[in-house]
C-alpha cells in the first residue's frame, strides 16, 4: 500500500511539473519546495485526560499547483512526528489482570508519513511579499511507534515498540496561515502556523479512544 501511495504522488508532482512547463498563463504554474518544521504535539484520550504536550519534527517536500493567480492546491509528502502523553485507565496491555480502576501515565512517540490535500488561499503580492491561509485534510501513514509507561511515578516500560497497537491510518484537519516572500525570481521562503486536528483514533484497542493533535511552525523553501 505504501508503494502505491508514493508511486501515486510522485506522478502527480511530475504531471503537475509538465502542466507548468506548458501551461501559458503566467500566474499559475507548479512549485515544489523543502520544509523542515519543529512542531508541538498533544494526545487526548476519550476515557482519561491530556498530560502535556511534547515537541516533535516534520520535514520532506511541499508542492503547490497554482489554478488561479491566488489560488492552489498544495499537497506534499513528509515525515512526520506527532508526540504526547496521556492519563488513561486501565489501558492495556498494561493493566491486564488489574481489576481497580488505576491510572497509567503514557508518552506516545509516533511517526508518520503525512501527505496533506490542501487549499491555499493567496492575497495579492507586495513589495515581494503575500499572506497565505490554508484549508484541508491530512492524510497519515503510520510509520513507527513507541511508548514509555509509568505508574505512580515509577516506570512500568520505557521506548517499547507499540506499532501494532497503533492504528495505520489517520486523519485530521488542517487550518494554518502565514507568509510567502520573494528572495529571488523564482525561490521564495514561507513562514507560518499549522494547527492538524486529528479526528480519527490512533489507537487499535477497541475499549479505549485516543486522538491526536499538533500545531506546527511551518518553515519551507519553494523553487
Amino acid at each position: 500500500m505504501m508503494k502505491h501511495i508514493f508511486t501515486g504522488l510522485l506522478l502527480l508532482i511530475l504531471t503537475g511539473s509538465a502542466f507548468a512547463q506548458y501551461n501559458q498563463r503566467p500566474n499559475y504554474g507548479f512549485r515544489l519546495g523543502l520544509t523542515a518544521s519543529p512542531t508541538i504535539g498533544w494526545a487526548k484520550p476519550e476515557t482519561g485526560k491530556s498530560n502535556g504536550v511534547n515537541l516533535g519534527f516534520s520535514y520532506g517536500l511541499l508542492a503547490d499547483f497554482n489554478f488561479a493567480e491566488n489560488y492552489s492546491f498544495s499537497t506534499g509528502l513528509t515525515i512526520t512526528t506527532i508526540n504526547g502523553r496521556t492519563t488513561e485507565i486501565n489501558p492495556s496491555p498494561y493493566a491486564t489482570g488489574v481489576t481497580e480502576p488505576t491510572a497509567y501515565d503514557l508518552k506516545y512517540m509516533l511517526q508518520y508519513v503525512e501527505i496533506p490535500f490542501t487549499l491555499k488561499l493567496k492575497t495579492d503580492k507586495v513589495e515581494g511579499m503575500r499572506w497565505y491561509g490554508q484549508f484541508g485534510l491530512s492524510n497519515d501513514f503510520n510509520i513507527g511507534a513507541r511508548q514509555d509507561v509509568e505508574l505512580n511515578g515509577k516506570s512500568v516500560a520505557k521506548d517499547i515498540g507499540v506499532k501494532k497497537d497503533i492504528n495505520f491510518y489517520r486523519a485530521g484537519l488542517i487550518i494554518g496561515g502565514g507568509v510567502e516572500y520573494d528572495v529571488a525570481r523564482s525561490t521564495s521562503v514561507a513562514a507560518g502556523l499549522t494547527f492538524n486536528n486529528g479526528f480519527t483514533d490512533i489507537s487499535d484497542d477497541k475499549n479505549r479512544s485516543v486522538r491526536n493533535h499538533y500545531l506546527g511552525i511551518t518553515l519551507g523553501v519553494f523553487f
